[in-house]
C-alpha cells in the first residue's frame, strides 16, 4: 500500500512536495505550482535598461533564427515586404486578419495572458487571444511524427524532470510561422519551463528542424503571476480586421471584443 501526503510550501504557492512512503522508504518529489494566470514579464522591446540587463528573471533577447541560406533569404524578404507595408501605414494582413489562431510556438509569446491549468495527466494552457488552447499529456509516449495529424498545436507530451517541465511537440502545421519563419514537417519544439523565482515563470523553447535550420534556435519567454486575474472572453469576430483585394489590411471590425489589445 502506498500513502501519498501533499504538502504545499507557504512562500507564494512555490513548489507543492509530494512524499511517497512505500515499503523502499520515503522519497520526496518537487512539483511546482503553476496553476493560473500569467503575463508576459521583460519584454523584447525598447532598448535594454542597465536595470533589465542586470536582472536575473529577465530573459536575453531572442537571436535571429538560424535559417539556411535560402529560407534565411525568403524570411528576410517577409520581414522587409512588412516593414515597407507599415511604413507605408498600409500593413500586411495576417493570420490574425482572417481569425486564425497563433498556434506553436507563437501562442507561448503571450501577447494576452495565459492560464495555466495542473491536472491528473494532463496540463492545458489557455491564451486569452482567440481563446487558444494547447494540452500537454503527462508521462505519455510521442508519436512518430507521420502519426501525427497536422494542426496548430501539434501533440504535446511532457514530464516533471524535478521541479521542471520537459515538453516535447511535433505535428505543427507548415502554415504556422513562428516570427514569420518557414518550417517544415520535422519540426521539434522542446520546452522547459521553471520558476525562477515564486512569481516568475521561464519557458525555454528550442527548435530544431533539420530542412530549414542550421541548428537549435533558442527562445527563452518569461511570465509574472497574476494572481487576482481571471481572462476574458475574445471572440475574433468581435475583434475583426479585414483585408483588401491586394492582402492589405484595411479595416477594423466595429464590435465590442472583450479581448485586452
Amino acid at each position: 500500500m502506498r500513502v501519498v501526503l501533499s504538502l504545499s510550501l507557504a512562500a507564494g504557492c512555490f513548489a507543492a512536495v509530494q512524499l511517497v512512503a512505500s515499503a523502499q522508504g520515503v522519497r520526496p518529489a518537487a512539483v511546482p505550482d503553476i496553476t493560473g494566470s500569467w503575463e508576459r514579464y521583460g519584454g523584447f522591446f525598447g532598448a535594454p535598461t542597465e536595470a533589465r540587463r542586470n536582472d536575473p528573471t529577465i530573459p536575453p533577447r531572442p537571436p535571429q533564427p538560424p535559417l539556411k541560406p535560402e529560407y534565411l533569404k525568403e524570411w528576410q524578404a517577409r520581414v522587409q515586404a512588412a516593414r515597407e507595408a507599415d511604413a507605408k501605414g498600409t500593413p500586411l494582413a495576417t493570420n490574425y486578419t482572417n481569425c486564425l489562431p497563433d498556434g506553436m510556438p507563437t501562442m507561448m509569446g503571450a501577447m494576452f495572458p495565459l492560464e495555466i491549468l495542473q491536472s491528473r495527466g494532463q496540463i492545458t494552457i489557455i491564451e486569452e487571444a482567440f481563446t487558444q488552447v494547447r494540452r500537454i499529456l503527462l508521462d505519455q509516449p510521442q508519436k512518430r511524427i507521420d502519426d501525427v495529424e497536422p494542426g496548430f498545436y501539434g501533440r504535446s507530451v511532457g514530464r516533471w524532470d524535478g521541479d521542471a517541465l520537459v515538453v516535447d511537440t511535433i505535428g505543427v502545421k507548415e502554415s504556422v510561422r513562428f516570427q514569420n519563419t518557414s518550417h517544415s514537417r520535422e519540426m521539434r519544439i522542446a520546452e522547459r519551463m521553471h520558476l525562477v523565482a515564486p512569481d516568475i515563470l521561464w519557458n525555454e523553447i528550442t527548435i530544431t528542424d533539420p530542412v530549414t535550420l542550421e541548428k537549435p534556435w533558442t527562445v527563452v519567454y518569461a511570465y509574472r503571476r497574476m494572481p487576482n486575474y481571471t481572462l476574458l472572453e475574445y471572440v475574433c469576430e468581435d475583434n475583426r480586421e479585414f483585408a483588401d483585394q491586394g492582402f492589405q489590411k484595411s479595416t477594423l471590425g466595429t464590435g465590442s471584443g472583450t479581448g485586452k489589445k
